[in-house]
């Protein structure tokens, strides 16, 4: 579920003809950086999942700077997630009047954009996860071949 706090931004883009594993090709490069960075790497990447997403960004760094007023440079993209949507599905006609199915996949892509200069809060998920790390930290080498292992049987 989205997050409505003040110093998120988001944009959906719902239903693009596209599979949703292509796009998540995609996303995973950008998940996590900056608005800037994000455009000069969604520009020079060759695939054509791009281009809705490089409009996506653009359209949540539009909807930051229109309802919070934050500038371009502050924005990072702190969630990008693609889901899968429905599926069109067209008939293509074949020889001796039969037909095959053609499925067209759609996707979901939902962008969130925060401006870290109104980030004000303590990130909790790396205190919980260090505070749950109680593992024995010493090292003990097993050496399968001087203690008469299984190499050893006959």
């Amino acid at each position: 579920m989205l997050n409505k706090s003040t110093t998120e931004v988001y944009a959906l883009g719902q239903h693009i003809s596209m599979s949703a594993h292509k796009a998540r090709r995609v996303i995973d490069q950008i998940r996590g950086r900056s608005y800037e960075e994000t455009l000069m790497i969604l520009e020079l990447m060759p695939y054509r999942a791009c281009y809705p997403i490089f409009k996506l960004v653009y359209s949540a760094a539009a909807n930051a700077s229109s309802n919070m007023g934050s500038n371009e440079a502050n924005l990072v993209i702190s969630k990008a997630e693609v889901n899968k949507g429905t599926i069109m599905k067209r008939l293509k006609p074949r020889a001796r009047g039969r037909s095959f199915a053609i499925q067209k996949p759609t996707c979901h892509i939902t962008i969130v954009m925060k401006d870290i200069s109104l980030d004000k809060y303590k990130d909790t998920d790396s205190i919980t996860w260090s505070q749950n790390q109680k593992k024995d930290t010493t090292m003990s080498y097993y050496d399968m071949y001087s203690n008469g292992g299984t190499w050893d049987k006959k």
